[in-house]
Protein backbone atom coordinates (compact mmCIF):
# COMPACT_ATOMS: atom_id res chain seq x y z
CA UNK A 1 0.00 0.00 0.00
CA UNK A 2 1.27 3.26 -0.94
CA UNK A 3 1.48 6.85 1.14
CA UNK A 4 -1.65 8.83 1.09
CA UNK A 5 -1.92 11.26 -2.50
CA UNK A 6 0.68 13.38 -3.28
CA UNK A 7 -1.88 15.78 -4.93
CA UNK A 8 -0.72 19.32 -5.10
CA UNK A 9 -2.37 22.53 -6.45
CA UNK A 10 -0.43 25.60 -7.11
CA UNK A 11 -0.60 27.89 -4.11
CA UNK A 12 -1.85 31.29 -5.38
CA UNK A 13 -2.89 34.49 -4.72
CA UNK A 14 -6.63 34.48 -5.47
CA UNK A 15 -8.78 31.34 -5.70
CA UNK A 16 -8.02 28.63 -8.04
CA UNK A 17 -10.14 29.39 -10.94
CA UNK A 18 -11.12 27.42 -14.71
CA UNK A 19 -7.81 28.21 -16.63
CA UNK A 20 -5.73 27.91 -13.23
CA UNK A 21 -3.03 25.40 -13.61
CA UNK A 22 -3.60 22.34 -11.36
CA UNK A 23 -0.54 19.84 -10.32
CA UNK A 24 -1.27 16.17 -9.26
CA UNK A 25 2.02 14.40 -8.18
CA UNK A 26 4.33 15.50 -10.80
CA UNK A 27 2.08 16.55 -14.02
CA UNK A 28 0.79 19.83 -14.06
CA UNK A 29 -2.55 20.63 -16.17
CA UNK A 30 -2.62 23.93 -18.08
CA UNK A 31 -6.27 24.51 -17.01
CA UNK A 32 -8.81 22.66 -14.77
CA UNK A 33 -10.49 21.26 -18.01
CA UNK A 34 -10.55 17.42 -19.02
CA UNK A 35 -12.16 15.52 -21.67
CA UNK A 36 -14.39 12.91 -19.66
CA UNK A 37 -13.98 9.31 -21.70
CA UNK A 38 -16.48 8.70 -24.49
CA UNK A 39 -16.75 4.98 -26.07
CA UNK A 40 -16.64 6.21 -29.58
CA UNK A 41 -17.47 2.18 -31.06
CA UNK A 42 -14.85 2.51 -34.20
CA UNK A 43 -11.93 -0.12 -33.48
CA UNK A 44 -11.61 -3.33 -34.83
CA UNK A 45 -9.91 -6.06 -32.18
CA UNK A 46 -9.05 -2.71 -29.96
CA UNK A 47 -6.89 -0.67 -32.01
CA UNK A 48 -6.53 2.57 -32.62
CA UNK A 49 -7.00 4.28 -35.48
CA UNK A 50 -7.20 7.74 -37.32
CA UNK A 51 -10.38 8.23 -36.13
CA UNK A 52 -9.18 8.54 -32.47
CA UNK A 53 -6.09 10.28 -33.71
CA UNK A 54 -8.04 13.35 -35.06
CA UNK A 55 -11.02 12.53 -31.97
CA UNK A 56 -8.55 13.09 -29.32
CA UNK A 57 -6.23 15.40 -31.01
CA UNK A 58 -8.32 17.47 -31.96
CA UNK A 59 -9.21 18.45 -28.06
CA UNK A 60 -5.72 18.97 -27.25
CA UNK A 61 -5.58 21.41 -30.17
CA UNK A 62 -9.01 22.76 -28.50
CA UNK A 63 -7.08 23.65 -25.32
CA UNK A 64 -8.13 20.96 -22.94
CA UNK A 65 -5.44 20.42 -20.19
CA UNK A 66 -6.36 16.30 -20.26
CA UNK A 67 -7.19 14.26 -22.64
CA UNK A 68 -8.51 10.76 -21.69
CA UNK A 69 -9.19 8.12 -23.90
CA UNK A 70 -13.22 6.14 -23.91
CA UNK A 71 -13.13 3.45 -21.84
CA UNK A 72 -10.59 0.90 -22.85
CA UNK A 73 -10.71 -2.84 -22.39
CA UNK A 74 -8.05 -4.73 -20.29
CA UNK A 75 -9.33 -7.95 -21.57
CA UNK A 76 -11.40 -8.82 -24.97
CA UNK A 77 -13.90 -10.51 -22.94
CA UNK A 78 -14.24 -6.92 -21.19
CA UNK A 79 -15.22 -5.05 -23.83
CA UNK A 80 -18.76 -3.41 -23.77
CA UNK A 81 -18.87 -3.60 -27.97
CA UNK A 82 -16.95 -5.51 -30.30
CA UNK A 83 -15.99 -2.23 -31.42
CA UNK A 84 -14.10 -0.84 -27.96
CA UNK A 85 -10.84 0.62 -27.70
CA UNK A 86 -8.22 -2.04 -26.12
CA UNK A 87 -5.36 -2.50 -24.15
CA UNK A 88 -4.92 -6.33 -23.63
CA UNK A 89 -1.92 -7.15 -25.67
CA UNK A 90 1.15 -5.07 -26.22
CA UNK A 91 0.38 -4.74 -30.15
CA UNK A 92 -2.07 -2.08 -29.08
CA UNK A 93 0.69 0.38 -27.69
CA UNK A 94 1.97 1.81 -31.10
CA UNK A 95 -1.33 3.45 -32.38
CA UNK A 96 -2.01 4.41 -29.26
CA UNK A 97 1.49 5.97 -29.06
CA UNK A 98 0.90 8.03 -32.13
CA UNK A 99 -1.68 10.02 -30.51
CA UNK A 100 -0.28 10.56 -27.13
CA UNK A 101 2.93 12.02 -28.27
CA UNK A 102 0.27 14.47 -30.48
CA UNK A 103 -1.70 14.97 -27.31
CA UNK A 104 1.45 16.05 -25.43
CA UNK A 105 2.76 17.80 -28.64
CA UNK A 106 -0.20 20.24 -28.05
CA UNK A 107 0.57 20.99 -24.36
CA UNK A 108 -1.78 18.29 -22.78
CA UNK A 109 -1.40 15.50 -20.89
CA UNK A 110 -3.14 11.97 -22.30
CA UNK A 111 -4.54 9.51 -20.23
CA UNK A 112 -5.79 6.41 -20.57
CA UNK A 113 -9.49 5.04 -18.64
CA UNK A 114 -8.75 1.66 -17.87
CA UNK A 115 -12.00 -0.58 -17.97
CA UNK A 116 -14.11 -4.42 -17.97
CA UNK A 117 -17.20 -4.32 -19.22
CA UNK A 118 -18.90 -6.95 -16.68
CA UNK A 119 -22.16 -7.97 -17.03
CA UNK A 120 -22.90 -5.02 -19.59
CA UNK A 121 -20.27 -6.89 -22.16
CA UNK A 122 -20.93 -8.05 -25.99
CA UNK A 123 -23.66 -5.45 -26.35
CA UNK A 124 -23.77 -3.59 -29.48
CA UNK A 125 -23.11 -0.06 -30.46
CA UNK A 126 -25.61 2.45 -29.57
CA UNK A 127 -26.12 3.10 -33.23
CA UNK A 128 -27.14 -0.34 -33.60
CA UNK A 129 -29.68 -0.89 -30.95
CA UNK A 130 -27.67 -1.50 -28.15
CA UNK A 131 -28.78 -4.83 -27.08
CA UNK A 132 -26.35 -8.60 -26.51
CA UNK A 133 -24.70 -9.54 -29.64
CA UNK A 134 -24.80 -12.98 -31.08
CA UNK A 135 -21.73 -14.92 -30.79
CA UNK A 136 -22.40 -15.57 -34.98
CA UNK A 137 -22.01 -11.68 -35.51
CA UNK A 138 -19.16 -11.13 -32.98
CA UNK A 139 -20.14 -11.25 -29.61
CA UNK A 140 -18.72 -13.85 -27.03
CA UNK A 141 -19.56 -15.86 -24.25
CA UNK A 142 -19.31 -15.87 -21.08
CA UNK A 143 -19.79 -12.90 -20.12
CA UNK A 144 -18.27 -12.02 -16.40
CA UNK A 145 -19.92 -10.12 -13.50
CA UNK A 146 -19.55 -10.47 -9.52
CA UNK A 147 -22.66 -12.61 -9.79
CA UNK A 148 -24.87 -14.27 -11.68
CA UNK A 149 -27.74 -11.78 -12.13
CA UNK A 150 -28.71 -10.45 -15.40
CA UNK A 151 -28.49 -6.47 -15.98
CA UNK A 152 -32.08 -7.16 -17.25
CA UNK A 153 -34.19 -9.83 -18.25
CA UNK A 154 -33.54 -9.02 -21.90
CA UNK A 155 -29.68 -9.04 -21.37
CA UNK A 156 -27.13 -11.86 -20.98
CA UNK A 157 -26.78 -14.29 -18.16
CA UNK A 158 -23.09 -13.71 -16.74
CA UNK A 159 -20.87 -16.04 -15.11
CA UNK A 160 -20.03 -15.49 -11.46
CA UNK A 161 -16.37 -14.91 -11.13
CA UNK A 162 -14.55 -17.23 -9.01
CA UNK A 163 -11.36 -16.00 -6.74
CA UNK A 164 -8.60 -17.31 -9.81
CA UNK A 165 -11.22 -15.26 -12.33
CA UNK A 166 -10.86 -12.32 -10.56
CA UNK A 167 -7.35 -12.36 -9.91
CA UNK A 168 -6.67 -12.67 -13.97
CA UNK A 169 -8.59 -9.50 -14.12
CA UNK A 170 -7.01 -7.53 -11.58
CA UNK A 171 -3.51 -8.81 -13.37
CA UNK A 172 -4.67 -7.57 -16.66
CA UNK A 173 -5.73 -4.16 -15.24
CA UNK A 174 -1.95 -4.04 -13.98
CA UNK A 175 -0.98 -5.12 -17.59
CA UNK A 176 -2.98 -2.38 -18.73
CA UNK A 177 -1.52 -0.21 -16.56
CA UNK A 178 2.08 -1.01 -17.92
CA UNK A 179 1.13 -0.77 -21.21
CA UNK A 180 -0.49 2.34 -21.06
CA UNK A 181 2.89 4.32 -19.55
CA UNK A 182 4.78 2.20 -22.68
CA UNK A 183 2.36 4.34 -25.04
CA UNK A 184 3.46 7.54 -23.01
CA UNK A 185 0.00 7.74 -21.03
CA UNK A 186 0.49 10.54 -18.09
CA UNK A 187 -3.06 9.78 -16.28
CA UNK A 188 -4.84 7.07 -15.49
CA UNK A 189 -8.37 6.66 -14.58
CA UNK A 190 -10.30 2.72 -13.39
CA UNK A 191 -13.31 2.85 -14.74
CA UNK A 192 -15.62 2.02 -11.39
CA UNK A 193 -18.90 3.03 -12.57
CA UNK A 194 -21.61 3.29 -14.76
CA UNK A 195 -22.45 -0.32 -14.28
CA UNK A 196 -19.23 -1.95 -15.52
CA UNK A 197 -17.28 -4.88 -13.38
CA UNK A 198 -16.29 -2.85 -10.63
CA UNK A 199 -19.15 -1.31 -10.34
CA UNK A 200 -21.11 -4.13 -10.11
CA UNK A 201 -19.03 -5.38 -7.13
CA UNK A 202 -19.29 -2.11 -5.06
CA UNK A 203 -23.18 -1.91 -5.33
CA UNK A 204 -25.66 -4.25 -3.38
CA UNK A 205 -28.19 -4.46 -6.28
CA UNK A 206 -25.53 -6.66 -8.48
CA UNK A 207 -22.99 -8.61 -5.95
CA UNK A 208 -25.11 -11.07 -4.41
CA UNK A 209 -22.13 -13.00 -3.34
CA UNK A 210 -21.83 -14.28 0.28
CA UNK A 211 -18.17 -15.17 0.37
CA UNK A 212 -15.64 -12.29 1.42
CA UNK A 213 -16.30 -10.02 -2.05
CA UNK A 214 -19.68 -9.73 -1.46
CA UNK A 215 -22.19 -8.23 1.87
CA UNK A 216 -20.28 -5.90 4.12
CA UNK A 217 -18.84 -2.68 2.39
CA UNK A 218 -15.90 -3.64 2.92
CA UNK A 219 -16.14 -7.38 1.42
CA UNK A 220 -17.69 -5.11 -1.91
CA UNK A 221 -15.09 -2.92 -1.77
CA UNK A 222 -12.60 -5.39 -1.45
CA UNK A 223 -12.10 -5.90 -5.68
CA UNK A 224 -11.97 -2.63 -6.71
CA UNK A 225 -9.26 -2.33 -4.08
CA UNK A 226 -7.36 -4.93 -4.95
CA UNK A 227 -7.74 -3.37 -8.67
CA UNK A 228 -6.82 -0.04 -7.54
CA UNK A 229 -3.54 -1.50 -6.03
CA UNK A 230 -2.54 -3.68 -9.45
CA UNK A 231 -2.78 -0.60 -11.45
CA UNK A 232 -0.42 1.06 -8.94
CA UNK A 233 2.30 -1.07 -9.27
CA UNK A 234 2.43 -1.03 -12.72
CA UNK A 235 1.87 2.66 -12.74
CA UNK A 236 4.94 5.17 -12.15
CA UNK A 237 4.47 6.81 -8.78
CA UNK A 238 5.01 10.26 -10.47
CA UNK A 239 1.80 9.87 -12.24
CA UNK A 240 -1.68 10.40 -11.29
CA UNK A 241 -4.39 7.56 -10.69
CA UNK A 242 -8.11 8.54 -10.94
CA UNK A 243 -11.32 6.82 -10.26
CA UNK A 244 -14.15 7.18 -11.76
CA UNK A 245 -17.54 5.93 -9.48
CA UNK A 246 -20.73 6.00 -10.02
CA UNK A 247 -21.63 8.07 -6.86
CA UNK A 248 -25.27 7.02 -6.33
CA UNK A 249 -27.10 4.40 -7.88
CA UNK A 250 -30.42 6.71 -7.57
CA UNK A 251 -32.53 3.92 -6.18
CA UNK A 252 -33.18 2.30 -3.12
CA UNK A 253 -30.86 -0.45 -1.60
CA UNK A 254 -28.42 0.45 -4.24
CA UNK A 255 -24.84 2.72 -3.56
CA UNK A 256 -25.05 5.71 -1.91
CA UNK A 257 -22.87 9.38 -2.08
CA UNK A 258 -22.52 8.15 1.62
CA UNK A 259 -20.70 5.17 0.40
CA UNK A 260 -18.49 7.14 -2.07
CA UNK A 261 -17.06 9.18 1.08
CA UNK A 262 -16.52 6.04 2.67
CA UNK A 263 -14.73 4.31 -0.36
CA UNK A 264 -12.42 7.89 -1.35
CA UNK A 265 -11.41 7.37 2.29
CA UNK A 266 -10.15 3.58 1.22
CA UNK A 267 -8.93 4.58 -1.96
CA UNK A 268 -6.21 7.50 -1.10
CA UNK A 269 -3.95 5.66 1.41
CA UNK A 270 -3.95 3.20 -2.47
CA UNK A 271 -2.42 5.92 -4.29
CA UNK A 272 -5.44 7.26 -5.90
CA UNK A 273 -5.53 11.01 -6.43
CA UNK A 274 -8.90 11.75 -8.22
CA UNK A 275 -12.20 11.00 -7.84
CA UNK A 276 -14.46 11.20 -10.92
CA UNK A 277 -18.09 11.35 -9.81
CA UNK A 278 -20.67 10.67 -12.46
CA UNK A 279 -23.70 8.41 -11.42
CA UNK A 280 -26.42 5.66 -12.05
CA UNK A 281 -25.95 2.86 -14.45
CA UNK A 282 -26.19 -0.47 -12.81
CA UNK A 283 -29.81 -1.13 -13.09
CA UNK A 284 -32.35 0.07 -16.01
CA UNK A 285 -35.59 2.05 -15.37
CA UNK A 286 -34.10 4.41 -12.77
CA UNK A 287 -35.25 7.85 -12.61
CA UNK A 288 -32.38 10.55 -12.51
CA UNK A 289 -32.82 14.35 -12.13
CA UNK A 290 -30.79 15.39 -15.01
CA UNK A 291 -30.28 18.98 -15.19
CA UNK A 292 -27.18 21.82 -15.30
CA UNK A 293 -24.85 20.47 -12.66
CA UNK A 294 -26.39 17.85 -11.19
CA UNK A 295 -24.25 15.46 -10.09
CA UNK A 296 -21.74 18.48 -9.27
CA UNK A 297 -23.04 18.09 -5.73
CA UNK A 298 -21.40 14.43 -5.44
CA UNK A 299 -18.25 15.93 -6.31
CA UNK A 300 -18.30 18.41 -3.76
CA UNK A 301 -19.80 15.96 -1.08
CA UNK A 302 -16.37 13.39 -1.67
CA UNK A 303 -14.25 16.42 -1.87
CA UNK A 304 -15.14 17.51 1.15
CA UNK A 305 -15.99 14.59 3.47
CA UNK A 306 -13.74 12.43 1.54
CA UNK A 307 -9.99 14.42 2.02
CA UNK A 308 -9.63 13.97 -1.63
CA UNK A 309 -9.26 15.88 -5.22
CA UNK A 310 -12.38 15.09 -7.61
CA UNK A 311 -13.71 16.06 -10.93
CA UNK A 312 -17.24 17.29 -11.56
CA UNK A 313 -19.05 15.69 -14.82
CA UNK A 314 -22.42 16.12 -15.86
CA UNK A 315 -24.33 18.54 -17.98
CA UNK A 316 -21.61 21.35 -17.88
CA UNK A 317 -21.58 23.25 -21.07
CA UNK A 318 -21.05 26.99 -20.22
CA UNK A 319 -18.02 28.89 -18.77
CA UNK A 320 -19.34 30.46 -15.94
CA UNK A 321 -20.98 27.12 -15.03
CA UNK A 322 -17.94 25.36 -15.51
CA UNK A 323 -15.92 28.43 -13.63
CA UNK A 324 -17.62 28.59 -10.83
CA UNK A 325 -17.84 24.82 -9.81
CA UNK A 326 -14.18 25.64 -9.42
CA UNK A 327 -14.11 28.85 -7.88
CA UNK A 328 -16.35 27.23 -4.80
CA UNK A 329 -14.44 24.44 -4.32
CA UNK A 330 -16.74 22.23 -5.46
CA UNK A 331 -13.91 20.39 -7.37
CA UNK A 332 -10.83 20.44 -8.31
CA UNK A 333 -11.23 19.53 -12.42
CA UNK A 334 -14.40 19.83 -14.62
CA UNK A 335 -14.54 16.74 -16.96
CA UNK A 336 -16.65 18.13 -19.92
CA UNK A 337 -18.15 15.48 -22.69
CA UNK A 338 -20.71 16.18 -25.24
CA UNK A 339 -20.17 19.90 -25.21
CA UNK A 340 -16.70 19.12 -26.24
CA UNK A 341 -18.33 16.95 -28.78
CA UNK A 342 -20.00 19.58 -30.17
CA UNK A 343 -17.38 21.95 -30.01
CA UNK A 344 -13.61 20.88 -29.53
CA UNK A 345 -12.44 23.93 -29.15
CA UNK A 346 -14.83 25.01 -26.60
CA UNK A 347 -11.78 25.38 -23.78
CA UNK A 348 -10.47 28.10 -26.02
CA UNK A 349 -13.89 29.98 -26.48
CA UNK A 350 -14.37 29.22 -22.57
CA UNK A 351 -11.13 31.15 -21.77
CA UNK A 352 -12.23 34.24 -24.21
CA UNK A 353 -15.78 34.63 -22.64
CA UNK A 354 -14.04 34.45 -19.06
CA UNK A 355 -10.97 36.75 -20.39
CA UNK A 356 -8.66 34.73 -19.57
CA UNK A 357 -5.38 33.45 -21.47
CA UNK A 358 -6.19 30.18 -23.59
CA UNK A 359 -3.89 27.67 -24.65
CA UNK A 360 -4.49 28.98 -28.04
CA UNK A 361 -2.08 26.99 -30.78
CA UNK A 362 0.22 29.49 -32.53
CA UNK A 363 -1.14 28.40 -35.97
CA UNK A 364 -4.84 29.23 -34.84
CA UNK A 365 -3.82 32.95 -33.41
CA UNK A 366 -5.20 35.18 -36.12
CA UNK A 367 -8.13 33.98 -35.55
CA UNK A 368 -8.35 34.81 -31.86
CA UNK A 369 -11.24 37.69 -31.36
CA UNK A 370 -9.61 40.61 -29.94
Amino acid sequence: MLQKSMTQNHQEAEAPHLFSPLRIREVTFRNRIGVSPMCEYSSANGFANDWHFVHLGSRAVGGAALVMTEASAVTDSGRISPNDLGIWMDDHIPALARIFRFIEDQGAAPGMQLAHAGRKASTAAPWKGGGAVAEAEGGWRPILAPSAVPFSPASILPEALDERGMAEIARAFGEAARRAREAGAKVIEIHAAHGYLLHEFLSPLSNRRTDCYGGSFDNRTRFPRQVVHAVRENWPASFPLFVRISASDWTEGGWTIEDSVCLAKQLGPFGVDLIDCSSGGIVPGVSIPAAPGYQVPFAEKVRREGGIATAAVGMITEPEQADGIIRGGQADMVLVARELLRDPYWPLRAADQLHEDGPWPKQYLRARRA
